[in-house]
Protein backbone atom coordinates (compact mmCIF):
# COMPACT_ATOMS: atom_id res chain seq x y z
CA UNK A 1 0.00 0.00 0.00
CA UNK A 2 1.73 3.01 -1.09
CA UNK A 3 0.83 6.24 0.61
CA UNK A 4 1.68 9.89 -1.91
CA UNK A 5 3.85 12.37 -0.39
CA UNK A 6 1.50 15.22 -0.38
CA UNK A 7 -0.92 12.86 2.06
CA UNK A 8 2.46 12.40 4.39
CA UNK A 9 2.82 15.63 4.52
CA UNK A 10 -0.52 17.08 5.64
CA UNK A 11 -0.48 14.06 8.22
CA UNK A 12 2.60 15.57 9.63
CA UNK A 13 1.22 19.12 9.61
CA UNK A 14 -1.46 18.02 11.35
CA UNK A 15 0.37 16.38 14.13
CA UNK A 16 2.60 19.86 14.36
CA UNK A 17 -0.35 22.27 14.76
CA UNK A 18 -1.84 19.63 17.40
CA UNK A 19 1.45 19.54 19.65
CA UNK A 20 1.30 21.02 22.64
CA UNK A 21 4.56 21.02 24.72
CA UNK A 22 3.92 18.78 28.23
CA UNK A 23 6.44 19.14 30.77
CA UNK A 24 5.80 16.28 33.47
CA UNK A 25 7.35 16.06 36.51
CA UNK A 26 7.62 13.75 39.52
CA UNK A 27 9.77 13.25 42.49
CA UNK A 28 11.94 10.44 42.09
CA UNK A 29 13.97 9.41 45.63
CA UNK A 30 16.29 6.75 46.64
CA UNK A 31 15.73 3.35 48.88
CA UNK A 32 18.17 3.37 51.84
CA UNK A 33 16.64 0.38 53.93
CA UNK A 34 14.67 -2.09 52.82
CA UNK A 35 13.01 -5.43 54.57
CA UNK A 36 10.09 -7.21 56.54
CA UNK A 37 7.64 -5.42 53.94
CA UNK A 38 8.67 -1.74 54.66
CA UNK A 39 10.93 0.71 53.29
CA UNK A 40 12.86 3.89 54.44
CA UNK A 41 13.45 6.31 51.06
CA UNK A 42 14.79 9.71 51.03
CA UNK A 43 14.27 12.40 48.44
CA UNK A 44 11.03 12.26 48.83
CA UNK A 45 10.45 15.54 50.24
CA UNK A 46 7.02 16.78 49.04
CA UNK A 47 5.34 13.09 49.90
CA UNK A 48 1.62 12.80 51.61
CA UNK A 49 0.42 10.84 53.81
CA UNK A 50 -0.93 8.14 52.59
CA UNK A 51 0.28 8.53 49.20
CA UNK A 52 1.02 5.93 46.70
CA UNK A 53 4.88 5.51 45.49
CA UNK A 54 5.75 3.38 42.57
CA UNK A 55 8.86 1.15 43.21
CA UNK A 56 10.85 -0.40 40.24
CA UNK A 57 9.02 -3.41 38.06
CA UNK A 58 5.38 -1.72 39.10
CA UNK A 59 5.62 -2.42 42.74
CA UNK A 60 3.29 0.06 45.01
CA UNK A 61 3.86 1.38 48.15
CA UNK A 62 2.02 3.28 50.11
CA UNK A 63 4.16 6.85 52.44
CA UNK A 64 3.08 5.49 56.03
CA UNK A 65 5.65 7.95 58.35
CA UNK A 66 7.01 11.30 57.61
CA UNK A 67 10.18 11.72 59.26
CA UNK A 68 12.67 14.92 58.85
CA UNK A 69 14.95 13.41 56.61
CA UNK A 70 13.48 10.14 55.15
CA UNK A 71 9.80 8.59 54.64
CA UNK A 72 8.78 5.18 56.07
CA UNK A 73 6.72 3.42 52.63
CA UNK A 74 5.14 -0.02 53.67
CA UNK A 75 5.30 -2.34 50.51
CA UNK A 76 2.11 -4.13 48.80
CA UNK A 77 3.62 -6.54 46.75
CA UNK A 78 6.77 -8.75 47.23
CA UNK A 79 9.46 -6.59 49.01
CA UNK A 80 12.18 -8.93 48.24
CA UNK A 81 12.11 -7.54 44.78
CA UNK A 82 13.35 -4.60 46.20
CA UNK A 83 16.54 -3.34 47.11
CA UNK A 84 19.15 -0.71 48.65
CA UNK A 85 19.82 2.45 45.98
CA UNK A 86 16.61 1.71 43.77
CA UNK A 87 14.53 4.70 43.06
CA UNK A 88 11.09 5.19 43.86
CA UNK A 89 8.61 7.91 42.44
CA UNK A 90 5.96 9.43 43.94
CA UNK A 91 2.55 9.61 41.78
CA UNK A 92 0.43 12.43 43.52
CA UNK A 93 -2.58 10.14 43.88
CA UNK A 94 -3.85 8.27 46.91
CA UNK A 95 -4.08 4.84 47.18
CA UNK A 96 -7.03 3.40 44.89
CA UNK A 97 -8.96 0.26 44.02
CA UNK A 98 -11.40 -0.70 41.13
CA UNK A 99 -14.93 -0.91 41.84
CA UNK A 100 -17.75 -1.77 40.35
CA UNK A 101 -20.24 -3.80 39.05
CA UNK A 102 -17.70 -6.03 36.94
CA UNK A 103 -15.83 -6.77 40.52
CA UNK A 104 -18.87 -9.15 41.53
CA UNK A 105 -18.41 -12.39 41.44
CA UNK A 106 -14.52 -12.35 41.56
CA UNK A 107 -11.88 -13.07 44.09
CA UNK A 108 -9.50 -10.07 44.20
CA UNK A 109 -6.11 -9.28 46.40
CA UNK A 110 -6.89 -6.11 48.50
CA UNK A 111 -5.02 -3.79 45.13
CA UNK A 112 -8.18 -4.96 43.36
CA UNK A 113 -6.32 -7.62 41.23
CA UNK A 114 -8.08 -10.90 39.99
CA UNK A 115 -6.81 -14.01 41.87
CA UNK A 116 -9.43 -16.30 40.65
CA UNK A 117 -7.79 -17.16 36.81
CA UNK A 118 -10.54 -15.27 35.29
CA UNK A 119 -8.83 -12.68 33.61
CA UNK A 120 -8.78 -9.00 33.94
CA UNK A 121 -11.79 -7.00 35.38
CA UNK A 122 -13.10 -5.04 33.12
CA UNK A 123 -13.80 -1.72 35.49
CA UNK A 124 -12.45 1.89 34.54
CA UNK A 125 -13.80 3.37 38.04
CA UNK A 126 -11.66 3.50 40.77
CA UNK A 127 -12.19 4.68 44.23
CA UNK A 128 -9.96 5.81 47.30
CA UNK A 129 -9.18 3.06 49.93
CA UNK A 130 -9.31 5.68 52.51
CA UNK A 131 -12.34 7.50 52.59
CA UNK A 132 -13.66 10.25 55.57
CA UNK A 133 -17.06 8.68 56.86
CA UNK A 134 -20.40 10.68 56.53
CA UNK A 135 -20.77 12.70 59.18
CA UNK A 136 -23.83 13.35 61.21
CA UNK A 137 -26.48 15.40 58.71
CA UNK A 138 -25.93 12.80 56.40
CA UNK A 139 -26.90 9.90 58.33
CA UNK A 140 -30.77 8.61 59.34
CA UNK A 141 -31.64 6.09 61.71
CA UNK A 142 -31.27 2.18 61.10
CA UNK A 143 -34.54 1.06 60.60
CA UNK A 144 -34.77 -1.50 57.81
CA UNK A 145 -33.89 -4.85 58.90
CA UNK A 146 -30.82 -7.09 57.32
CA UNK A 147 -32.25 -10.41 57.73
CA UNK A 148 -29.72 -12.81 58.54
CA UNK A 149 -31.46 -15.88 58.10
CA UNK A 150 -30.32 -17.05 61.82
CA UNK A 151 -32.92 -17.45 64.13
CA UNK A 152 -31.06 -16.94 67.61
CA UNK A 153 -30.19 -13.78 65.44
CA UNK A 154 -32.70 -12.09 64.02
CA UNK A 155 -35.04 -12.57 67.09
CA UNK A 156 -33.01 -11.43 69.95
CA UNK A 157 -29.79 -9.15 68.47
CA UNK A 158 -31.20 -8.29 64.93
CA UNK A 159 -29.20 -6.08 62.38
CA UNK A 160 -30.37 -3.56 60.66
CA UNK A 161 -29.16 -1.74 57.28
CA UNK A 162 -26.37 0.81 58.14
CA UNK A 163 -25.63 -0.87 61.53
CA UNK A 164 -21.79 -2.44 62.37
CA UNK A 165 -22.89 -5.37 64.48
CA UNK A 166 -19.41 -7.57 65.74
CA UNK A 167 -18.88 -11.40 65.84
CA UNK A 168 -16.81 -12.03 68.46
CA UNK A 169 -15.96 -15.28 70.20
CA UNK A 170 -12.81 -18.13 70.26
CA UNK A 171 -11.18 -19.59 67.56
CA UNK A 172 -13.70 -22.53 66.10
CA UNK A 173 -17.20 -21.19 67.70
CA UNK A 174 -18.34 -20.27 63.75
CA UNK A 175 -17.77 -16.68 63.88
CA UNK A 176 -17.32 -17.21 60.31
CA UNK A 177 -20.15 -19.32 59.56
CA UNK A 178 -22.89 -17.06 60.98
CA UNK A 179 -21.38 -14.02 58.37
CA UNK A 180 -21.52 -17.10 55.45
CA UNK A 181 -25.11 -17.35 56.43
CA UNK A 182 -25.98 -13.71 56.52
CA UNK A 183 -24.75 -13.89 53.04
CA UNK A 184 -26.01 -16.19 51.70
CA UNK A 185 -29.47 -14.92 52.87
CA UNK A 186 -29.05 -11.72 51.30
CA UNK A 187 -29.76 -13.89 47.55
CA UNK A 188 -32.91 -12.25 46.25
CA UNK A 189 -32.69 -8.89 48.62
CA UNK A 190 -30.40 -6.52 45.92
CA UNK A 191 -27.71 -6.34 48.79
CA UNK A 192 -24.37 -6.43 47.84
CA UNK A 193 -22.06 -8.26 49.57
CA UNK A 194 -18.11 -7.85 50.53
CA UNK A 195 -16.52 -10.55 52.15
CA UNK A 196 -13.11 -9.63 53.43
CA UNK A 197 -10.83 -12.20 54.27
CA UNK A 198 -7.71 -10.88 56.50
CA UNK A 199 -4.99 -12.93 57.90
CA UNK A 200 -7.17 -16.40 57.28
CA UNK A 201 -5.42 -19.33 55.82
CA UNK A 202 -6.00 -19.76 52.10
CA UNK A 203 -7.74 -23.06 52.28
CA UNK A 204 -10.14 -21.73 54.32
CA UNK A 205 -10.31 -18.64 51.74
CA UNK A 206 -10.98 -21.06 49.08
CA UNK A 207 -13.80 -23.48 51.14
CA UNK A 208 -15.45 -20.09 51.96
CA UNK A 209 -15.60 -18.77 48.52
CA UNK A 210 -16.92 -22.60 46.96
CA UNK A 211 -19.67 -22.05 49.61
CA UNK A 212 -20.69 -18.82 48.04
CA UNK A 213 -20.48 -20.45 44.62
CA UNK A 214 -22.25 -23.58 45.74
CA UNK A 215 -25.22 -21.62 47.10
CA UNK A 216 -24.95 -18.98 44.13
CA UNK A 217 -24.29 -16.01 46.02
CA UNK A 218 -20.92 -15.67 44.73
CA UNK A 219 -23.02 -13.85 41.66
CA UNK A 220 -23.61 -10.62 44.19
CA UNK A 221 -20.42 -11.25 46.29
CA UNK A 222 -16.85 -9.72 46.35
CA UNK A 223 -14.06 -11.39 47.99
CA UNK A 224 -10.98 -9.68 49.02
CA UNK A 225 -8.58 -11.84 49.95
CA UNK A 226 -5.18 -11.61 51.71
CA UNK A 227 -4.20 -14.95 53.60
CA UNK A 228 -1.92 -15.47 56.46
CA UNK A 229 0.52 -15.76 54.13
CA UNK A 230 0.45 -12.21 52.46
CA UNK A 231 2.73 -9.30 53.99
CA UNK A 232 1.42 -7.35 56.49
CA UNK A 233 0.84 -4.27 54.57
CA UNK A 234 -1.72 -6.10 52.56
CA UNK A 235 -3.35 -7.50 55.50
CA UNK A 236 -3.77 -4.06 56.94
CA UNK A 237 -5.09 -2.22 54.25
CA UNK A 238 -7.54 -5.56 52.68
CA UNK A 239 -10.57 -4.05 55.15
CA UNK A 240 -10.10 -0.56 53.58
CA UNK A 241 -10.60 -1.97 50.34
CA UNK A 242 -13.52 -4.17 50.82
CA UNK A 243 -15.16 -0.86 52.74
CA UNK A 244 -14.28 1.54 49.69
CA UNK A 245 -15.67 -1.49 46.78
CA UNK A 246 -18.98 -1.52 49.20
CA UNK A 247 -18.73 2.78 49.14
CA UNK A 248 -19.33 3.12 45.33
CA UNK A 249 -22.65 1.02 45.50
CA UNK A 250 -23.78 2.47 48.70
CA UNK A 251 -23.18 5.88 47.33
CA UNK A 252 -24.91 4.77 44.13
CA UNK A 253 -27.89 4.70 46.64
CA UNK A 254 -27.88 0.87 47.12
CA UNK A 255 -27.66 -1.23 50.40
CA UNK A 256 -24.25 -3.29 51.08
CA UNK A 257 -22.98 -5.78 53.65
CA UNK A 258 -19.28 -6.01 54.35
CA UNK A 259 -17.86 -9.03 56.71
CA UNK A 260 -14.32 -7.97 58.05
CA UNK A 261 -12.78 -11.46 59.12
CA UNK A 262 -10.99 -10.53 61.26
CA UNK A 263 -10.23 -7.40 62.52
CA UNK A 264 -8.00 -9.23 65.19
CA UNK A 265 -5.63 -10.18 62.60
CA UNK A 266 -5.41 -6.77 60.88
CA UNK A 267 -4.67 -5.52 64.28
CA UNK A 268 -1.52 -7.61 64.31
CA UNK A 269 -0.41 -6.55 60.98
CA UNK A 270 -0.61 -3.16 61.91
CA UNK A 271 1.23 -3.64 64.84
CA UNK A 272 4.15 -5.10 63.19
CA UNK A 273 4.42 -2.37 60.89
CA UNK A 274 4.12 -0.01 63.31
CA UNK A 275 7.18 -1.34 65.11
CA UNK A 276 9.16 -1.90 62.74
CA UNK A 277 8.29 1.82 61.30
CA UNK A 278 9.68 2.85 65.66
CA UNK A 279 6.11 4.36 66.77
CA UNK A 280 6.14 3.67 70.17
CA UNK A 281 4.08 0.40 71.19
CA UNK A 282 1.90 1.14 74.02
CA UNK A 283 -0.54 -1.51 75.29
CA UNK A 284 -0.34 -5.09 74.47
CA UNK A 285 2.91 -3.38 72.19
CA UNK A 286 -0.35 -2.03 69.88
CA UNK A 287 0.22 1.34 68.67
CA UNK A 288 -1.37 4.17 70.20
CA UNK A 289 -3.91 4.97 67.25
CA UNK A 290 -5.04 0.98 67.11
CA UNK A 291 -8.69 2.21 68.10
CA UNK A 292 -8.28 4.97 65.21
CA UNK A 293 -7.29 2.24 62.94
CA UNK A 294 -10.58 0.52 63.26
CA UNK A 295 -12.70 3.16 64.41
CA UNK A 296 -12.28 5.02 60.93
CA UNK A 297 -12.87 1.86 58.92
CA UNK A 298 -16.16 0.96 61.25
CA UNK A 299 -17.47 4.81 60.84
CA UNK A 300 -17.90 4.25 57.37
CA UNK A 301 -20.90 1.94 57.90
CA UNK A 302 -23.82 4.32 57.53
CA UNK A 303 -27.78 4.30 56.21
CA UNK A 304 -27.67 7.42 54.34
CA UNK A 305 -30.40 10.15 54.31
CA UNK A 306 -32.63 10.52 51.23
CA UNK A 307 -30.56 13.40 50.15
CA UNK A 308 -27.56 11.39 49.63
CA UNK A 309 -29.63 8.25 47.88
CA UNK A 310 -30.56 6.38 50.81
CA UNK A 311 -28.20 3.87 50.53
CA UNK A 312 -26.64 1.84 53.31
CA UNK A 313 -23.35 -0.10 54.35
CA UNK A 314 -23.67 -2.90 56.93
CA UNK A 315 -20.89 -4.18 58.45
CA UNK A 316 -19.72 -7.31 60.45
CA UNK A 317 -16.39 -7.32 61.91
CA UNK A 318 -15.54 -10.28 63.50
CA UNK A 319 -13.00 -10.55 66.67
CA UNK A 320 -11.35 -13.65 67.85
CA UNK A 321 -10.52 -13.84 71.48
CA UNK A 322 -8.30 -16.21 73.31
CA UNK A 323 -9.70 -18.00 76.00
CA UNK A 324 -13.19 -15.99 75.89
CA UNK A 325 -10.89 -12.61 77.12
CA UNK A 326 -13.71 -10.12 75.82
CA UNK A 327 -11.57 -7.43 78.31
CA UNK A 328 -8.76 -7.82 76.44
CA UNK A 329 -7.41 -4.70 74.31
CA UNK A 330 -8.85 -4.95 70.92
CA UNK A 331 -11.93 -7.18 71.92
CA UNK A 332 -13.04 -4.26 74.25
CA UNK A 333 -11.75 -1.53 71.57
CA UNK A 334 -13.62 -2.77 68.76
CA UNK A 335 -16.97 -3.67 71.25
CA UNK A 336 -16.82 0.35 72.05
CA UNK A 337 -17.04 1.36 68.28
CA UNK A 338 -19.80 -1.63 67.08
CA UNK A 339 -23.45 -1.21 67.85
CA UNK A 340 -23.65 -4.51 69.85
CA UNK A 341 -22.06 -7.72 69.16
CA UNK A 342 -22.94 -11.52 69.31
CA UNK A 343 -20.90 -13.50 71.92
CA UNK A 344 -20.63 -16.97 70.55
CA UNK A 345 -19.35 -19.23 73.57
CA UNK A 346 -17.57 -22.50 73.05
CA UNK A 347 -18.86 -24.42 75.99
CA UNK A 348 -22.18 -23.49 74.13
CA UNK A 349 -20.75 -25.02 71.37
CA UNK A 350 -19.27 -28.11 71.79
CA UNK A 351 -22.61 -28.99 74.07
CA UNK A 352 -24.35 -28.50 70.39
CA UNK A 353 -26.05 -25.55 70.09
CA UNK A 354 -25.35 -24.06 67.17
CA UNK A 355 -25.14 -21.04 66.68
CA UNK A 356 -23.00 -21.04 69.89
CA UNK A 357 -24.94 -17.75 71.17
CA UNK A 358 -24.57 -16.69 74.27
CA UNK A 359 -28.02 -14.44 74.87
CA UNK A 360 -26.59 -12.94 78.20
CA UNK A 361 -23.54 -10.99 76.45
CA UNK A 362 -24.97 -10.52 73.12
CA UNK A 363 -26.92 -7.28 72.40
CA UNK A 364 -27.83 -5.22 69.65
CA UNK A 365 -28.17 -1.54 70.48
CA UNK A 366 -30.28 -0.79 67.49
CA UNK A 367 -33.13 -3.62 68.83
CA UNK A 368 -36.59 -3.46 68.02
CA UNK A 369 -35.87 -1.29 65.22
CA UNK A 370 -34.38 -3.25 63.04
CA UNK A 371 -36.97 -6.20 63.50
CA UNK A 372 -39.96 -6.47 61.78
CA UNK A 373 -43.41 -6.07 63.89
CA UNK A 374 -44.07 -9.35 63.46
CA UNK A 375 -40.62 -10.79 65.18
CA UNK A 376 -40.54 -7.72 67.22
CA UNK A 377 -44.74 -8.77 68.69
CA UNK A 378 -43.43 -12.61 69.38
CA UNK A 379 -39.63 -12.48 70.43
CA UNK A 380 -39.65 -9.34 72.96
CA UNK A 381 -39.72 -11.62 75.94
CA UNK A 382 -37.99 -14.60 74.03
CA UNK A 383 -34.50 -13.11 75.47
CA UNK A 384 -35.89 -12.84 79.35
CA UNK A 385 -37.55 -16.39 78.90
CA UNK A 386 -34.07 -17.89 77.95
CA UNK A 387 -32.83 -16.49 80.99
CA UNK A 388 -35.27 -17.60 83.70
CA UNK A 389 -34.96 -20.49 81.57
CA UNK A 390 -31.00 -20.94 82.39
CA UNK A 391 -31.98 -19.74 86.10
CA UNK A 392 -34.55 -23.07 86.38
CA UNK A 393 -32.22 -25.43 84.99
CA UNK A 394 -29.87 -24.61 87.35
CA UNK A 395 -31.54 -25.18 90.34
CA UNK A 396 -33.70 -28.02 88.86
CA UNK A 397 -30.26 -29.54 88.91
CA UNK A 398 -30.17 -29.72 92.76
CA UNK A 399 -32.68 -32.28 92.27
CA UNK A 400 -35.27 -30.75 94.34
CA UNK A 401 -39.08 -31.27 93.73
CA UNK A 402 -40.67 -29.02 91.22
CA UNK A 403 -43.92 -27.79 90.42
CA UNK A 404 -46.29 -28.08 87.28
CA UNK A 405 -45.64 -25.03 86.60
CA UNK A 406 -42.40 -24.70 87.02
CA UNK A 407 -41.62 -28.27 85.14
CA UNK A 408 -43.69 -26.58 82.18
CA UNK A 409 -41.64 -23.56 81.90
CA UNK A 410 -38.08 -25.43 82.20
CA UNK A 411 -39.94 -28.30 79.15
CA UNK A 412 -40.61 -25.16 77.70
CA UNK A 413 -37.26 -23.75 77.69
CA UNK A 414 -35.63 -27.20 76.50
CA UNK A 415 -37.58 -26.70 73.34
CA UNK A 416 -36.95 -23.71 72.68
CA UNK A 417 -33.61 -24.75 72.71
CA UNK A 418 -33.44 -26.66 70.67
CA UNK A 419 -35.76 -24.92 68.33
CA UNK A 420 -33.16 -21.93 67.90
CA UNK A 421 -30.37 -24.48 67.14
CA UNK A 422 -29.90 -24.01 63.18
CA UNK A 423 -27.55 -26.07 60.64
CA UNK A 424 -25.09 -24.55 58.84
CA UNK A 425 -25.47 -22.70 55.45
CA UNK A 426 -29.32 -23.13 55.65
CA UNK A 427 -30.77 -19.24 56.84
CA UNK A 428 -34.59 -19.06 57.18
CA UNK A 429 -36.92 -16.52 56.34
CA UNK A 430 -38.13 -14.21 58.22
CA UNK A 431 -41.72 -15.75 58.00
CA UNK A 432 -40.69 -19.42 58.40
CA UNK A 433 -38.72 -18.08 61.40
CA UNK A 434 -41.95 -16.51 63.27
CA UNK A 435 -44.03 -19.02 62.66
CA UNK A 436 -41.84 -21.36 64.42
CA UNK A 437 -40.60 -19.01 67.27
CA UNK A 438 -44.25 -18.45 67.88
CA UNK A 439 -45.28 -22.17 67.96
CA UNK A 440 -42.41 -22.77 70.41
CA UNK A 441 -43.49 -19.52 72.41
CA UNK A 442 -47.45 -20.31 72.81
CA UNK A 443 -46.50 -24.61 73.44
CA UNK A 444 -47.79 -25.95 70.49
CA UNK A 445 -44.58 -28.02 70.47
CA UNK A 446 -44.96 -28.96 74.32
CA UNK A 447 -45.88 -32.67 73.75
CA UNK A 448 -43.09 -33.15 71.48
CA UNK A 449 -39.91 -34.52 72.94
CA UNK A 450 -36.63 -32.96 72.82
CA UNK A 451 -34.91 -34.81 70.84
CA UNK A 452 -37.61 -34.88 67.85
CA UNK A 453 -37.85 -31.06 68.16
CA UNK A 454 -35.89 -29.95 65.24
CA UNK A 455 -37.21 -33.21 63.08
CA UNK A 456 -41.02 -31.34 64.11
CA UNK A 457 -40.05 -27.98 63.01
CA UNK A 458 -38.82 -29.29 59.76
CA UNK A 459 -42.38 -31.11 59.42
CA UNK A 460 -44.28 -27.93 60.31
CA UNK A 461 -42.28 -25.88 57.90
CA UNK A 462 -42.75 -28.28 55.07
CA UNK A 463 -46.78 -28.44 56.00
CA UNK A 464 -47.28 -24.84 56.03
CA UNK A 465 -45.21 -24.17 52.45
CA UNK A 466 -47.23 -26.85 50.82
CA UNK A 467 -50.70 -26.88 52.36
CA UNK A 468 -51.10 -23.45 53.97
CA UNK A 469 -48.52 -21.39 51.58
CA UNK A 470 -51.91 -18.64 51.50
CA UNK A 471 -51.54 -18.19 55.34
CA UNK A 472 -47.81 -18.01 54.42
CA UNK A 473 -47.90 -15.33 52.11
CA UNK A 474 -50.30 -13.25 54.13
CA UNK A 475 -47.87 -12.78 56.87
CA UNK A 476 -45.11 -12.31 54.63
CA UNK A 477 -47.28 -9.51 53.06
CA UNK A 478 -47.76 -7.85 56.25
CA UNK A 479 -44.75 -8.30 58.02
CA UNK A 480 -46.64 -7.93 61.28
CA UNK A 481 -49.19 -10.67 63.00
CA UNK A 482 -52.31 -8.90 63.25
CA UNK A 483 -55.02 -10.73 64.33
CA UNK A 484 -56.19 -11.98 61.06
CA UNK A 485 -52.87 -13.47 60.11
CA UNK A 486 -52.62 -14.71 63.78
CA UNK A 487 -55.89 -16.04 63.96
CA UNK A 488 -54.53 -18.17 60.51
CA UNK A 489 -51.54 -19.30 62.32
CA UNK A 490 -53.53 -20.68 65.22
CA UNK A 491 -56.03 -22.92 62.97
CA UNK A 492 -52.63 -24.01 61.08
CA UNK A 493 -51.02 -25.32 64.13
CA UNK A 494 -53.61 -26.73 65.63
CA UNK A 495 -54.39 -28.82 62.22
CA UNK A 496 -50.38 -29.93 62.57
CA UNK A 497 -50.97 -31.14 65.69
CA UNK A 498 -53.94 -33.04 65.47
CA UNK A 499 -52.30 -34.53 62.14
CA UNK A 500 -49.19 -35.51 64.06
CA UNK A 501 -51.44 -37.33 67.22
CA UNK A 502 -53.37 -39.17 64.57
CA UNK A 503 -50.15 -40.02 62.86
Amino acid sequence: MKFKADEIASVIQTEIEDFRGQIQTAEVGRVIEVGDGIARCTGLSTTMAGEMLEFPGGIRGLAFNLEENSVGVVILGDYLKITEGDEVKSTGALLSVPVGEAMLGRVVDPLGNPMDGKGPIMTTETRPVEHEAVGVAGRQPVKVPLQTGIKAVDSMTPIGRGQRELIIGDRKTGKTAVAIDTILNQKGTGVKCIYVACGQRAASVAGVVEVLREHGALDYTIVVSSSSADPAPMQYIAPYSGAAMAEHFMYNGEDTLVVYDDLSKQAIAYRQLSLLMRRPPGREAFPGDVFYCHSRLLERAVKLSDELGGGSMTALPIIETLEGEVSAYIPTNVISITDGQIYLEPDLFWKGIRPAINVGISVSRVGGNAQTKAMKKIAGSLRLDLAAFRELEAFAQLGTELDAATQLQLDRGYCMVELLKQAQYEPLHAADQVIVIYAGAKGYFDNVPVAEVQATEKELLSFVQTEHADMRDKLIEAAELTQEVEDALKSVLEAFNARRASA
